[in-house]
Formats: C-alpha cells, structure tokens, sequence
C-alpha cells in the first residue's frame, strides 16, 4: 500500500549519528509552498532501505548476499556501483541459487563460505524484526544458507519497511518457517504442533500455489510453516526445542545476529544500531 512520504536526504553527517534522516534544506525552504506528499509503494520503501545499507560496503569486502524482495535491490545496486568503479574487489557469497543467479547477471565476483569462512557484512530482509532485532525470516525459502552465511559475518544489516516491524516473533500472524527432511514429513509436523499446542499453533506444509506439490528448498528439503495464536513466549527456548527434533533442519528464527536495522517508513529512514 502506498503511504504518504517527504522527501529526505541521507548525506547528513548528524542525521545518521541519530538514526533520523531529516528532510533537505531544499525541502525545507518550500515548507511556506503547500505541496503534495510523495507517494511511495511498499516496494519503493524497500529499495529506499536498501540502497541505504549499500552505503556501509567498501571495496574490498566479503559480502553475504542476501535473498528476497528487498535484498534484490541492494544486489542491484551492488553490482550498479561495481560497473561504474565505485566498488572495486568485492567477493559476494549468495544465500540462494536466485541470488546466485542475479549476481553472475551483474558481474558480481562469487565464492562461497569454504573459502571464505568469515564474512565483513551481510545485507537482508526480514519478514519479522522484534525490539530486540530478533528477527524471523525465510518465508522466501531460504533460511538455511541465509542463516549460515550470516552467522558467519562481522556485521549483518537488516533492511525492512515498517510493515515489518512487530511487538513479538509470530505477532504478524504470518509463518514461522521450519526447514525440515522430506522423510516422514507429517510426522515432523504434528511434532512441531505439539511443541506449541499452548500457542494454538497450527502447522502447515508449504506447497507450490494452490497445488498439493511441497515446496522444495534450494537444499532438496521440505518447509513447515508455523502459524501462532499467542506468544510464544521465550525465542531461545522455542529455539531449541525446535532444533531438538529429529527431521528439523533449521528454523526462521534469527536470534541475536542482526547488529543493525534499517527501517523505511512514513517519516523517512532510520537507522538503528544495536
């Protein structure tokens, strides 16, 4: 939906030590002119948060490239900085086969994280990012090398428009993703259920569309997709009793990683550092 927005500058020294781009001096000086808002989509807040974090990557840097709707524009624009010169010796680890792909696409040099087991920074989205920079994410399919590259990185920047920020995990209503082995599928499921029966959990098989057909990960496994009435209550502990049952290969929750958040919203961009 698109929602009413001023126009903002991001070069602003003190602007970025406060977390709080302010609008130009330009913008400013026309505040006696009435003037209509900029009206911007979701998608375009997207962008916006995106090619804010772009501006932490220096030359040189290992980068974890991260997979979905907003990630996508920061690749973009990655690969944008690298074909006018602005970039130089960068090495980017894809976490998905499609972001994999949208690389080679920009000439972006790849590797991968057997030959470069410590990242410099990680760029992403979320689906869900908690006060605490807790985050869910994977509901694009991709948690378990989103999670492993990013685990591996000295500073992760989470980028997300405002619709994503929520009071608890699963308070979206949306899915909790769980990447599980295609082996006894159900019986991971119900089991999964059961950990939160007390939350009215209700778990569900990710499938293709409107088709029975399961969706299948870039790792060959099955996603289950949890869905939460009411809090789930401790994130660590959920954490591992998740990864306690057997078939579980990894969840959505990234716990602790995140060490920056950019938000795109109705009163510009701000930049939260943990």
């Amino acid at each position: 939906m698109a929602i009413p927005y001023p126009h903002f500058i991001g070069s602003d020294k003190a602007a970025m030590e406060t977390g709080i781009l302010v609008p130009s001096s330009s913008a400013l000086s026309s505040l006696s002119t009435p003037m209509s808002p900029v009206i911007l989509t979701q998608d375009e807040l997207k962008k916006i948060a995106a090619y804010k974090a772009v501006e932490y990557v220096e030359s040189g840097m290992v980068l974890g490239l991260g997979t979905g709707s907003t990630a996508k524009h920061a690749v973009n624009r990655i690969g944008e900085l690298l074909r006018k010169g602005n970039l130089k010796n960068i090495v980017g680890i894809p976490t998905s086969k499609m972001t994999h792909e949208q690389a080679v696409s920009l000439g972006i040099p790849l590797s991968d994280l057997d030959t470069h087991p410590v990242v410099d920074l990680a760029i992403d989205g979320a689906d869900e990012v908690d006060p605490y920079f807790n985050l869910v994410k994977g509901r694009g399919g991709s948690l378990l090398r989103e999670k492993m590259v990013e685990g591996a990185c000295k500073k992760f920047i989470v980028i997300v428009d405002e619709s994503k920020l929520v009071k608890d995990l699963g308070g979206s209503g949306l899915a909790m993703p769980v990447e599980i082995v295609p082996f006894c599928w159900k019986y991971t499921a119900a089991r999964l259920k059961q950990l939160f029966d007390n939350s009215g959990c209700v778990a569900k098989l990710r499938t293709f569309g409107e088709t029975d057909k399961p969706f299948v990960t870039d790792n060959g496994n099955y996603i289950v997709d949890l869905f939460f009435e009411k809090d789930i209550g401790d994130l660590k502990a959920a954490s591992d009793s998740i990864l306690q049952l057997a078939g579980v290969v990894e969840h959505g929750m990234f716990l602790d990683m995140a060490t920056t958040v950019i938000v795109a919203g109705e009163l510009g961009v701000t930049v939260k550092n943990k």
